[in-house]
C-alpha cells in the first residue's frame, strides 16, 4: 500500500487533487470524504437549473462518485469529517444517514471543504423557508421548495451574483420577487456608473430591487417558517420564501479547529504549490486565501475557476511532480436578466485602497459593426495607472456577445500591458463580430489620451 491521502472535500478543489495525485502516482491511497450527494458538480449552474435552462442537476456533475471509483479513488458519499487530529494523523469521520463513525489515518491531508453561505445574526434567519445556495444539495431543496406550489413570493436578500442569478430564476417562474441590498448599487464589485445599467435591467423585467436597505429581521409565522421580511426603514415583505445571496465564506472551521493557520483575510494561510503551514498538510478552493497580483492583498475568492486549478496544482505536487498557483486578478462574468456584466483587475474603490493613482475611461460601442443586424450596445470602462498608462481594471456591460470580451482585458492585465500597447492590439475584426474599432481598443485610445493629458499637466 501506498501513502494514504485523505480529501475533505469532493467538489471541485477535491476532486481535482485527488484526480491528478491518482494520475500521477497510481499507488497512492487516496480517500476522498463528501458529505453531499455528489462530486465535482458546476455549483454555477445551479440557478440556470432553478430557472429551466439546464433541464436536470445531473446535468451539473462532471465527475460522478463511480467515475472517480473507476479512476482509483475511494469515494465516501454522506459522510462528513467532524475532525481533524494533527498528532494522530487521523480524521475523525461520520456517515450522515447510516450513523456510523470511525477514524482515517492519512500521511498527507488535502482540505478542500468550500465554503458556506453568509448568514447574518438576525432575528428568523434559521427559520425554515430561508434557503442558501451553495452546494447542489441547497439546490436541490430550493427548486423542491418551488416546485411545491406554494410559493408566490420570493424575497432575496443581497444583490450580488448569485442573489441577482436566484432572482431572475424565480422570476422565470412567474413569481413575485424583490431583491433588496444594503449598497446604492447592485453586485458591488463593479463601480457605480456600471452598477446602474444593472439595477435598470433587473428592474426591466419586473423585479422589484431595494437599494440602501438593510434587512434587520425574517418575521416567523407560527408553522415556524419565515413569512416576511423587515427592513431597516419599516418595510414589510411578504414572503412565501427567502433566499439568501449575501455572498459566502471560507469554511474553515474543521481546520481552525485543528490548529491549521488562517491568513489574513479568513482562509487558510498557503503557499504558492497550496501547502498550508502544517507539514504534510494542503489546502485548495473556496476555503483558501490567494494573492491578488495587483494590489498584493491577500483575499478569498470563491470561483470554481480557482478552485479546480488550485486542486490541480495541489495534487500535481502530491504525485510527485511541480506546480505553482500564481495568484487571481479578480475576473468575473455573470448574465443579470439580458444584460451581460463582466470586471477584471481592480474596480476604482479598490485601486483606491491598494493605494493607486489612476484615470478613468469609459466608451459606448456597439458587439457588432453598427450597420449589421443584431448589433448590440456595449460600454467597455478601463482604469488605468497614472503616467505609466498600465492597466490596472476593466469592466464591460451590453447585451449578447459584449461580456467575455474581458477576456482579452484579463490577458492584458496579467501581463502589465500599458493602454497604449493594448491600442496596438492586433484583434480580430469582422462585421458580424465587432467594428471596425473593437471597443476594446477605443476605450485604449480614450484610457491612453486620458494618461496623456494627466502626464502634461505634471
Amino acid at each position: 500500500m501506498g501513502r494514504r491521502v485523505v480529501v475533505i472535500g469532493g467538489d471541485a478543489a477535491g476532486g481535482s487533487a485527488a484526480s491528478q495525485a491518482t494520475k500521477r502516482q497510481p499507488d497512492l491511497d487516496v480517500v476522498m470524504f463528501e458529505r453531499g450527494r455528489a462530486t465535482s458538480y458546476s455549483a454555477c449552474g445551479i440557478p440556470y437549473w432553478i430557472g429551466g435552462t439546464v433541464g436536470s442537476e445531473v446535468e451539473l456533475i462532471a465527475r460522478t462518485p463511480d467515475q472517480h471509483r473507476a479512476a482509483g479513488i475511494d469515494v465516501r458519499m454522506r459522510t462528513e469529517v467532524t475532525g481533524i487530529d494533527l498528532d494522530r494523523r487521523v480524521v475523525l469521520w461520520r456517515e450522515l444517514e447510516g450513523g456510523g463513525e470511525g477514524i482515517e489515518p492519512f500521511d498527507e491531508l488535502v482540505y478542500a471543504a468550500g465554503s458556506v453561505p453568509m448568514r447574518p445574526p438576525i432575528p428568523g434567519i434559521d427559520a425554515a423557508g430561508v434557503y442558501g445556495v451553495q452546494v447542489l444539495d441547497d439546490g436541490v431543496a430550493l427548486r423542491a421548495e418551488l416546485d411545491s406550489g406554494r410559493v408566490r413570493t420570493v424575497v432575496v436578500v443581497g444583490g450580488g451574483y448569485i442573489g441577482l442569478e436566484i432572482a431572475e430564476a424565480c422570476q422565470v417562474r412567474g413569481l413575485q420577487v424583490t431583491v433588496v441590498d444594503r449598497s446604492a448599487t447592485p453586485v458591488g464589485t463593479f463601480d457605480p456608473d456600471i452598477g446602474e445599467f444593472i439595477a435598470d435591467a433587473v428592474r426591466g423585467v419586473g423585479i422589484d430591487l431595494l437599494l440602501s436597505e438593510a434587512v434587520v429581521a425574517i418575521d416567523v409565522g407560527p408553522d415556524g417558517r419565515a413569512r416576511a421580511v423587515m427592513t431597516a426603514s419599516g418595510r414589510e415583505l411578504p414572503a412565501d420564501l427567502v433566499v439568501l445571496g449575501l455572498g459566502v465564506r471560507p469554511n474553515i472551521r474543521l481546520a481552525q479547529d485543528a490548529g491549521i493557520p488562517l491568513g489574513t483575510s479568513g482562509g487558510i494561510a498557503v503557499d504558492a504549490r497550496m501547502r498550508t503551514q502544517v507539514e504534510g498538510v494542503w489546502a485548495a478552493g473556496d476555503c483558501v486565501e490567494s494573492r491578488h497580483r495587483l494590489s498584493g492583498q491577500r483575499m478569498v475568492v470563491a470561483l470554481g475557476t480557482h478552485a479546480n486549478k488550485q486542486g490541480r496544482v495541489a495534487g500535481i505536487n502530491i504525485g510527485g511532480g511541480y506546480a505553482t498557483f500564481p495568484g487571481v486578478i479578480g475576473t468575473a462574468i455573470t448574465k443579470v436578466c439580458d444584460l451581460e456584466v463582466a470586471r477584471t483587475g481592480l474596480s476604482s474603490e479598490e485601486a483606491l485602497a491598494a493605494g493607486y493613482s489612476f484615470v478613468t475611461a469609459s466608451v459606448d460601442s456597439t458587439t457588432k459593426a453598427g450597420y449589421f443586424p443584431g448589433s448590440r450596445p456595449i460600454r467597455v470602462k478601463m482604469i488605468a495607472e497614472r503616467r505609466s498608462g498600465r492597466l490596472l481594471g476593466a469592466q464591460v456591460v451590453g447585451r449578447e456577445a459584449a461580456a467575455k470580451r474581458i477576456d482579452a482585458l484579463a490577458i492584458c492585465i496579467w501581463n502589465e500591458m500599458t493602454v497604449d500597447q493594448i491600442l496596438s492590439l492586433d484583434l480580430a475584426y469582422a462585421p458580424p463580430f465587432a467594428p471596425v474599432w473593437d471597443p476594446v481598443l477605443i476605450a485604449a485610445r480614450k484610457a491612453f489620451e486620458a494618461v496623456e493629458v494627466d502626464v502634461r499637466r505634471l
